[in-house]
């Protein structure tokens, strides 16, 4: 680097070492404020708030409090009359001086915008963007792009090659030792069009492997929580994955982003309400996830609604009032009209008939207030009455009975199943109580449509659901509840959709979720997963989604890709000795293969002495992790080792799309091992 470049490397050195003593002594006036409050509750409370901006202003040794500055040209900083130029740090935490000045922008910030949209073409008033690049929380480079600069194009030492700064690359391909970290020093405009969408927008993200549509999707969440805290801390904000691996893998990242306090969860916890203990078969579980499933269930439900047999009798004192049947029909057509849910439906039943009560006894003449329309609703005829004609009843027992008394069943789903699926679904043996019942995921989700058609789920400010590809219609819903009247970040791939009923176009999906209006945006661009990698899976796209463009890499990594054929005795060395060449170089790696064959290949590294970790296991994600393709989804390491292609694909149904996930997920490098012939696709 020249002398003036070391000089401006040590000027900035110096004011990021600054920012930190200031962020230290921000974090010291938070801890040092006491919890004053007239009550205990109230003091608590406050110590608590006080105790999550402590840990929010908490600072990170291995990474920078910026990783970019802007300079504004003279008289364009937004909303500002100084007619000079201003300069503002762009880093993940907001921080200022003693004087309340401040001393880095939070990269979420209006101001901050430019540093991600700003081109030379629309420059936004932004005169010079700066990004650095860093090792261990110390600045080790800069690069400057100015972006006044005569011509379209980037000025000298700006981005280098296929739109990306060199130092953008750099932190890109920095190896992995860990679970998912943020992007917020590499966000592309395209990536920050969809984190900076408005909060009340529901998006659908089609995103390629390596386009950083999970990164997009935690950000945007960052993103929201900053812009608009106070709705969406009171709606709540929830992220919701694939499964409990990748939830470990993305554990850290809004944390790095200052958020503490979001949930995440997977899709089956999202819907755990009773014990999952065994697994449905592909048609059994493809009939339970389908749509109809829950017009079947509606009718369980108010199926047990019935027309009153007698009239109501109630006593007061010395006098008796009678409600005939016929207008305690009429009471409950009424209810099921406005179309509420059932448990609110059956307690309007009792007010209805105490207030018809009521009417009668004025008109006879008699004093009558609140205290009386409750004890007319709580007597023992009018419960009597609301328990014959519409009986109380629970979400686990309604589904339970569905499946174990197949008369139910037939009336519930006449003319929407056919008898072959009604006799999948139904349980041959039965258990003797919903307690013994041996649930599956498929189920628990029948469960969860139950429990909003007797009382409605409570709806949250915003959801992430990544993977969505992979659900069921019925799980869709399930998910929809949650952001009934809030707003979503759909993320997925139809390419990688794995499941048997995975979704083969996003309307129909989005029909699901509840969310049709939802805008959908395709992220192309694949800025991790090298060219040569992202070719070679490419083949597949013709045969698990034709109607799907390739993605293009704007990376290419000489030696991306290695192919090599063995023979099937020596296959689990032949993977071993490859994973043990890819786990001594700095970064994660991770061998993926069919369920079948992980046994061998744990075996083989063991005989070769590699210390390696089994997903689902305790194993960090710094350890060479072995896992089954059907784990694979949502990860991403540096080297990946995927054993036998032709045996992932022929496992399972939609194998293929299984192959295409596992071999996706190298962001560096990719080892292919087989003995058997490469899938058609793959061996031209």
């Amino acid at each position: 680097m020249p002398a003036d470049g070391d000089r401006v490397l040590a000027a900035e050195q110096e004011y990021l070492d600054q920012a930190r003593e200031l962020l230290r002594l921000m974090r010291e006036d938070v801890l040092a404020l006491p919890a004053l409050a007239g009550d205990w509750v109230s003091r608590e409370y406050l110590r608590s708030g006080l105790a999550r901006r402590a840990q929010e202003l908490a600072d990170l040794p291995d990474a920078p409090l910026f990783f970019g500055r802007i300079d504004y040209a003279a008289g364009t900083v937004p909303g500002a009359a100084s007619p000079a130029g201003e300069q503002f740090h762009i880093g993940r935490r907001h921080v200022h001086d003693r004087a309340g000045q401040p001393v880095v922008i939070d990269w979420r910030a209006p101001v901050a915008r430019p540093f991600y949209q700003a081109t030379p073409a629309e420059p936004a008033g932004v005169a010079r963007r700066r990004r650095f690049g860093f090792a261990g929380g110390r600045l080790t480079a800069y690069e400057d792009e100015d972006l006044l600069a005569a011509g379209p194009g980037p000025a000298p030492g700006g981005p280098a090659g296929a739109g990306l700064s060199r130092i953008v690359i750099e932190e890109i391909e920095r190896p992995r030792s860990g679970p998912m970290r943020d992007i917020v020093a590499t966000i592309q405009p395209d990536q920050d069009a969809i984190v900076r969408e408005d909060a009340g927008r529901t998006v659908c993200v089609q995103g390629a492997p390596g386009t950083g549509k999970t990164a997009v999707g935690l950000h945007r969440v960052a993103y929201l929580l900053y812009a608009h805290r106070e709705r969406m801390t009171r709606g709540g904000v929830i992220v919701i994955g694939p499964g409990r691996e990748f939830l470990g893998y993305i554990r850290d990242v809004l944390p790095a982003l200052g958020e503490f306090d979001v949930t995440q969860v997977s899709v089956d916890d999202l819907v755990a309400r009773v014990p999952v203990r065994a697994e449905d078969p592909p048609a059994v579980a493809r009939v339970k996830g389908d749509a109809r499933m829950a017009e079947v269930l509606r009718r369980a439900l108010w199926g047990q609604v019935a027309e009153p047999a007698d009239g109501v009798v109630i006593t007061r004192g010395s006098r008796r009032w009678r409600i005939p049947a016929a207008e305690i029909g009429r009471l409950v057509a009424g209810l099921r009209e406005r179309g509420v849910r059932y448990a609110a439906g059956r307690d309007m039943l009792s007010h209805r008939i105490a207030h018809v009560t009521l009417t009668r006894m004025e008109a006879a003449g008699e004093t009558c207030d609140d205290r009386t329309h409750e004890a007319v609703r709580r007597s023992g005829a009018v419960r009597a009455a609301v328990q014959e004609i519409w009986p109380k009843t629970d979400p686990v027992r309604l589904v339970f009975r569905l499946l174990a008394e197949p008369d139910l069943l037939a009336r519930a789903a006449a003319g929407l199943l056919s008898p072959d699926e009604q006799a999948l679904i139904s349980w041959s043996a039965p258990a003797r109580g919903p307690g013994s019942a041996r649930w599956s995921a498929a189920d628990a989700v029948l469960i969860d449509e139950a429990s909003d058609l007797i009382s409605r789920t409570p709806s949250m400010a915003h959801v992430v659901l990544d993977e969505a590809q992979d659900l069921s219609p019925m799980q869709c819903r399930a998910v929809g509840r949650r952001c009934s009247t809030g707003s979503a970040t759909i993320l997925g791939d139809l390419a990688q959709g794995t499941t048997p009923w995975a979704a083969d176009s996003w309307p129909g999906l989005l029909r699901h979720l509840g969310k049709p209006e939802a805008s959908l945006r395709v992220l192309e661009a694949g800025y991790r997963v090298p060219r040569q990698i992202l070719d070679f899976a490419g083949r597949l796209l013709g045969e698990i989604a034709p109607g799907l463009p390739p993605a293009r890499s704007l990376r290419q990594h000489p030696g991306a890709l290695e192919v090599r054929k063995v023979e099937a005795a020596a296959l689990a060395a032949a993977v071993a000795a490859a994973a043990a060449r890819l786990s001594e170089r700095p970064g994660s790696s991770a061998v993926i293969a069919a369920e079948a064959d992980i046994a061998a290949i744990c075996r083989a590294l063991q005989r070769s002495g590699v210390r390696y970790g089994v997903a689902g296991s305790a194993a960090a994600f710094g350890t060479l992790l072995v896992l089954p393709a059907g784990l694979a989804k949502g990860l991403e390491f540096d080297y990946v080792v995927v054993a036998d292609p032709a045996r992932i694909a022929a496992a399972q149904p939609r194998g293929l799309s299984r192959l295409y996930v596992a071999l996706t997920r190298a962001v560096s490098e990719l080892t292919v091992v087989h003995s058997e012939p490469l899938p058609g696709a793959l061996a031209g």
